[in-house]
């Protein structure tokens, strides 16, 4: 049955009205597109005014807590505080004249800085060594404060507010001694005035309606400048990544600035209406833009609809005596750009699908060829294994039992090396170090009692899958450059161990190693995939580098890749890490 093809005009019409009706669309949506991205761009400039504020606020209490941590590490290295401290820690209690020493020494923090209330000093033990009266830390903060103190191995830690004592703020430093490999030696806590964090007043001098708040990493209200906000309403702006919030009938621009050094988090809140403010006159004009631009579209699309649709019309009527089963490409029905534009890409993907069917076809016919092929291979390693077994038994009938043992590591190397067509690339990590223990023991008959090797793989790594043959590039590498060219005797190291998702393989040797230049200019040949086929370039190495990103290679994921670290005189290592959860390439 033959299409009934429309008028011409009719057509047009049809098409007019439709676009009409889509440009209508557009100038809703552009509108309303327009009027939010400018009422974002507001805010967005209001909010990076604010965060400029609210890092030279952060800066300015950073200055205060920073003149704290330098002053608390004059007291925790100071050799008469250590020296005290290695004395309790060495069973020796200190005396009370020893103690009526440390007041000089403590006192410098609250001498120097305004608003500390007390320093205190405890032994390893916790036990309070000053002030002079009996106390402990564990009476003081909470055993989780002190494990963190401890994670913090002598950076101070700010955790907020005193629970007993709701006008001070708390942080703990844990003392290390240095003639004990910076062991734990006692604490300093530190309690501050709450009242010198106090926020008052606006930021800049515009906003007299910004609300800032000072949270801890546990979402204590430290600070505030509007007492109308309470403790929940505070912790819960600190959830999500929102910039915006709402308390009350209030909407709020949210801005926070986290301290790098207490980890407390300031927050300034600003009221959404005072900073869209105009935004009413933007809505007019745009209104009045978008019926005038209405108008000026129902005037042009006339004139535009005569030049669009008369040339796609002749290019649709070109395209249906295109056959099924045959593609031709079109020729130029019009010299209008677009059409043309239209034309072309028409004919570039009846090439591209020319272009297609030409290479499946050719491919097909590679693949049985191949096949053929490799039917064809599987008679040679039948042979070479026969012979083998049969110089086997020949030196076995001479007592010949350590060559014997030596073909039969030679004859499993070439079972397992040799794949048919049929084999799987991927083997087991097992598999692998049994291949590497064949091949060292046929190359110790070459170096005899210069060639020790030792192979470390716990058995939970036995199943890791990985591509054959991967390992013993690496370990010929060792063998050739590495003890090869020492004349006592040399060893290869090979170990396995895990991090995360991934299994790390290191091949290690005490060879002569490489120098600075040597060694950058053969990392940047594996790079670049410029290395050399010479003895000394490690054209074994770039071949494993190759496979790697072959089988290892994922979209937006980087292949792994091989390190390799030397020093003149004292060996080279190499190592490569896998992924433990990558399925095979077949």
């Amino acid at each position: 049955m033959r299409l009934k093809l429309l008028p011409f005009n009719t057509l047009r019409n049809q098409m007019l009205f439709g676009f009409l009706l889509v440009m209508m669309i557009i100038l809703v949506l552009v509108g309303g597109v327009t009027f939010t991205s400018v009422s974002t761009l507001l805010k967005n400039n209001a909010e990076k005014h604010i965060q400029q504020t609210a890092v030279q606020a952060n800066g300015r209490l950073e200055s205060i807590l920073d003149q704290i941590d330098s002053l608390t590490t004059l007291v925790s290295t100071n050799g008469y505080v250590q020296q005290l401290l290695l004395k309790e820690m060495n069973g020796h209690p200190s005396t009370f004249t020893e103690r009526q020493a440390l007041p000089p020494i403590i006192n410098l923090v609250q001498m120097y800085t305004d608003g500390i209330k007390s320093v205190e000093l405890y032994n390893k033990d916790r036990a309070r060594l000053y002030p002079l009266d009996d106390g402990n830390l564990g009476d003081k903060v909470s055993e989780a404060w002190i494990e963190q103190a401890e994670a913090q191995k002598g950076s101070i830690v700010w955790f907020g507010i005193d629970p007993a004592d709701s006008t001070s703020l708390l942080a703990i430093r844990r003392i290390s001694l240095v003639d004990k490999y910076f062991s734990t030696g006692g604490y300093l806590l530190i309690r501050a005035d709450r009242s010198k964090f106090a926020l008052k007043g606006p930021l800049s001098g515009e906003g007299e309606s910004e609300t800032m708040l000072l949270l801890s990493k546990d979402g204590q209200l430290i600070a505030s400048n509007d007492d109308a906000i309470s403790q929940a309403e505070a912790a819960g702006l600190t959830v999500g990544r929102d910039q915006t919030a709402t308390i009350g009938k209030r909407s709020f621009i949210v801005v926070k600035q986290r301290s790098r050094v207490t980890g407390w988090t300031l927050l300034i809140l600003t009221p959404v209406d005072a900073i869209t403010k105009g935004i009413s006159v933007v809505r007019t004009t745009i209104v009045v833009s978008a019926c005038l631009g209405t108008f000026l579209f129902v005037l042009l699309s006339f004139f535009l609809s005569t030049i669009i649709t008369r040339p796609i019309f002749r290019l649709i009527k070109t395209m249906r005596g295109t056959r099924m089963g045959i593609l031709k490409p079109t020729d130029t029905v019009s010299s209008t750009i677009e059409i043309k534009e239209l034309n072309y890409s028409y004919n570039q993907m009846v090439d591209n699908i020319n272009g297609l069917i030409k290479l499946v076809y050719e491919k097909e016919l590679s693949q049985s060829r191949t096949e053929l092929k490799a039917l064809q291979a599987q008679i040679n390693p039948h042979f070479l294994f026969n012979t083998l077994d049969a110089l086997y038994w020949s030196l076995l009938d001479k007592d010949e039992e350590q060559l014997a043992a030596y073909v039969v590591a030679m004859s499993d190397l070439f079972r397992y090396t040799i794949t048919g067509p049929n084999k799987d690339e991927w083997v087991g990590l097992r598999d692998e170090l049994e291949h590497i223990e064949r091949y060292l023991l046929i190359m110790k008959m070459r170096f005899e009692n210069r060639l020790t090797w030792r192979i470390e793989a716990a058995p939970v790594f036995a199943d890791i899958r990985l591509p054959k043959l991967l390992l013993q590039p690496l370990v010929e590498n060792a063998i050739l450059h590495g003890v090869e060219s020492k004349i006592e005797p040399g060893r290869v190291t090979l170990e396995v161990s895990r991090t995360e998702e991934k299994i790390t393989i290191a091949v290690e040797d005490d060879g002569a190693g490489m120098d600075e230049d040597k060694l950058r200019a053969l990392i940047e040949g594996l790079e670049s995939g410029t290395v050399s086929s010479s003895k000394n370039s490690g054209v074994g190495i770039a071949n494993v580098q190759r496979r790697l990103r072959l089988y290892f290679a994922e979209e937006g994921v980087q292949a792994p890749r091989i390190d390799i670290a030397s020093e003149k005189g004292h060996g080279t290592r190499i190592s490569i890490s896998i992924p433990t959860n990558r399925r095979e390439n077949l």
